[in-house]
């Protein structure tokens, strides 16, 4: 069973194993298996190997039907960026998942997205668009530069959080 959600804890496990550690790396996703399981009993069927992988896949394809186990994925990332988000902050959390997980937009085929994707793709565009148009007013208008810096911030940070949604919600292409 190919996942997106159970792909991105993989893609996380290499660049947060050098930030803190196999052990710290097995710590936090332990920690957000535990805490998803409350949500989503089927991934009680997983455990966290020695080396950070995920283990019971196998089992949990089995066992569950699709839509199960994606939900279970989801809720799974999101515990999981939930307590990066905690450890090592939102800009660095971000970044991470910036560079590791969401692919370059314009790499994104659109016409294979399920409806209502390329339309969530579109938006997080335009959020990147007013952000950087936030950041241009902040150098030219300096008694708000801090302010619109920090509005450009957030605005950057929603349009990340779209993009994770986008990224981990997507049927891998064959």
């Amino acid at each position: 069973m190919e996942l997106a959600a159970f792909r991105v804890c993989e893609t996380l496990r290499r660049p947060v194993t050098e930030l803190a550690g196999v052990d710290g790396f097995r710590a936090l996703l332990s920690r957000a298996l535990a805490l998803a399981r409350v949500e989503a009993p089927c991934l009680g069927v997983l455990r966290v190997a020695a080396d950070g992988s995920l283990e019971g896949l196998d089992e949990l394809e089995r066992q569950f039907d699709k839509d199960q186990a994606r939900e279970g994925g989801v809720i799974l990332i999101s515990q999981f960026l939930g307590l990066l988000l905690t450890f090592i902050g939102e800009a660095m959390t971000s970044q991470l998942v910036t560079a590791e997980v969401l692919p370059p937009h314009q790499h994104i085929a659109k016409n294979s997205l399920p409806q209502g994707f390329e339309v969530i793709l579109n938006e997080v565009e335009q959020l990147k668009s007013v952000c950087a148009r936030l950041e241009a007013m902040a150098d030219q208008h300096p008694p708000f530069t801090e302010a619109l810096l920090t509005v450009g911030g957030n605005i950057r940070s929603i349009a990340t959080v779209l993009a994770v949604l986008v990224a981990v919600r997507t049927p891998r292409p064959n």
